[in-house]
């Protein structure tokens, strides 16, 4: 069966890619660029407040001094720049709004004479989108005082730009870029009468692609919490220029949006950062904390988005119940079934290894890994296979091959234990085995308590299992005398001990992904043989006294 469905994105994704490759070469022809011409807006109907860039980019860390700029050669050296940042013009919420508009504008027309027809590298999907969104964002001081001829020009570069986005989001795969793409068509149709029916379009495309892409509780069908944060953002954001151009807020998008904030806050940890499941990594909030800070979340659940969180006191734990996402949005999928991340006292204890997508394509392989997840692996595999066709990663990204079923999962809350218990077949098919963990605290003595199942469904075939529990890089863990415990120091005076009944466990060296660098870090491994019988591991987490 999976086999047919690789066969099936292949197809698809050759399908995809010849026609990305003849639309390029017609993109580049004149009659293309002809076409993209239309009637030229005659005015703004509205300036957006430029402060709503902050909401979807964190780039107002420094200043950008015009000043000190030459228009004449800013360009000249655009391969050593970061190129998706200088062509999207993010930089202009850099500038100093009261300075000499006169160099932006040449920056500007310099950047029209080479780039106003297509050009691939410049008119790539994702910086296309963000520049048109940029440059309408700050059209007070780009067209303050501008001469007619330089309005006109400015003003058909971003209809032709924004008539290209219209003509090709169907064949656009990648859902966030999608988003981006309707945020500034939709701006587009916010601004220029001309062009209304542009957020009619927009607005609709906007509440298919919602539909398509979240669950009933409003978490990515992707499982990925950083998607959470990036759709939600690029919706406040659209909110908010409706309402700033003083327009009805369409009902699914203010629903949307609450549902998305409402999922924040269940998976938001103690230290305001997101866990580390399915892609995720360490993720500022600061953009939106306005609007986390104003919503009343509404939700009892205890599992939201496949990830069942437990909390009590001190105490706060997520662990991944839920199985892998469909093909087509797995590819940020990591392949850690019951792995959990555990905070106590707001600091956190084990951890998962995060998404190295941003640090390089070598650390995003290592991060998939089941190892890299505090979980269980079997015989060094992973539990799902990844896409090995370049043709399809191309495409759809590094999608995962197979799939698991997770079941029986339970909620508990008596007898002075609070927690949970889920299995999943991840194993079976290879090594004839299910994994199951339950996981509680301890209300009553006030720690973490911890039972792993393995179930041999089949006799005779030898397997060698792991469980790693990887450890905050912030923290340090030595194996002390007895074997089969280790010290976890958090501070000079405080510590834990992780304890687990009848087996011997080891320190291990590993690595931390979930930042802008790789980290050094260690993790607790529990490690053996089993050949005909199912086995259980008893394992706590205790504070030191």
């Amino acid at each position: 069966m999976f086999g047919l469905k690789s066969v099936y994105f292949y197809l698809i994704a050759c399908q995809i890619t010849l026609i990305k490759f003849f639309k390029k070469i017609y993109f580049s022809s004149k009659n293309y660029n002809k076409s993209l011409e239309s009637k030229t807006p005659q005015q703004v109907y509205y300036n957006p407040n430029s402060f709503l860039l902050s909401i979807i980019t964190s780039y107002r860390t420094h200043s950008f001094k015009v000043n000190e700029i030459d228009p004449n050669i800013f360009w000249l050296d655009d391969e050593k720049k970061d190129e998706k940042q200088m062509h999207s013009f993010l930089w202009l919420s850099l500038i100093d709004r009261k300075t000499d508009h006169t160099k932006i504008k040449k920056i500007i027309y310099i950047w029209m004479l080479k780039n106003s027809k297509y050009r691939k590298k410049t008119w790539e999907t994702s910086t296309l989108s963000t520049r048109i969104i940029s440059w309408i964002l700050n059209v007070d001081i780009i067209l303050n005082n501008s001469t007619f001829d330089f309005r006109r020009n400015f003003l058909n570069c971003i209809i032709s730009q924004t008539n290209h986005l219209r003509r090709n989001i169907r064949f656009e795969s990648d859902t966030k870029k999608k988003i981006e793409i309707l945020t500034a068509i939709i701006l587009t149709g916010l601004v220029f009468k001309e062009y209304e029916e542009n957020y009619n379009i927009g607005i609709k495309e906007l509440e298919t692609l919602i539909k398509d892409f979240f669950d009933n509780d409003g978490f990515p069908l992707s499982r990925n919490p950083n998607d959470l944060i990036f759709f939600a953002k690029y919706l406040i954001f659209c909110k908010e220029l409706i309402k700033d151009s003083q327009k009805y807020v369409p009902e699914f998008l203010q629903d949307i949006i609450d549902k998305n904030l409402n999922c924040i806050h269940f998976i938001k940890t103690p230290n305001e950062q997101l866990p580390l499941f399915n892609g995720a990594s360490v993720v500022n909030l600061n953009q939106i904390q306005k609007y986390l800070d104003e919503f009343k979340p509404n939700s009892k659940n205890k599992n939201i988005g496949g990830l069942f969180k437990i909390k009590h006191k001190n105490h706060f734990l997520v662990i991944d119940t839920e199985r892998p996402p469909k093909q087509k949005f797995s590819k940020s999928y990591q392949s850690g079934p019951l792995s959990f991340e555990y905070f106590l006292d707001g600091i956190k204890i084990i951890t998962n290894s995060g998404f190295g997508g941003h640090i390089s394509k070598r650390a995003e392989a290592l991060s998939r890994l089941t190892a890299c997840q505090s979980t269980l692996s079997i015989n060094d595999t992973s539990v799902t296979k990844f896409e090995k066709s370049e043709m399809i990663k191309k495409v759809f990204g590094n999608s995962i091959e197979d799939t698991f079923k997770s079941f029986e999962l339970f909620s508990k809350d008596e007898n002075g234990l609070i927690g949970c218990s889920s299995s999943n077949n991840g194993y079976e098919k290879k090594f004839g085995c299910t994994h199951k963990r339950e996981i509680y605290i301890d209300k009553v003595n006030n720690y973490l308590k911890g039972i792993d199942h393995i179930i041999k469904a089949k006799d005779g075939y030898p397997i060698r299992y792991a469980f790693r529990f990887h450890i905050n890089p912030d923290l340090s863990a030595v194996k002390t005398m007895s074997g089969n415990s280790a010290l976890i120091q958090i501070s000079k005076n405080k510590s834990l001990i992780f304890t687990v009944k009848d087996e011997i466990l080891e320190i291990e060296k590993s690595i931390f992904l979930g930042g802008k660098k790789i980290l050094d870090n260690t993790c607790i491994t529990i490690s053996g043989n089993l050949v005909n019988k199912n086995k259980t591991f008893n394992w706590e987490i205790k504070k030191n006294i």
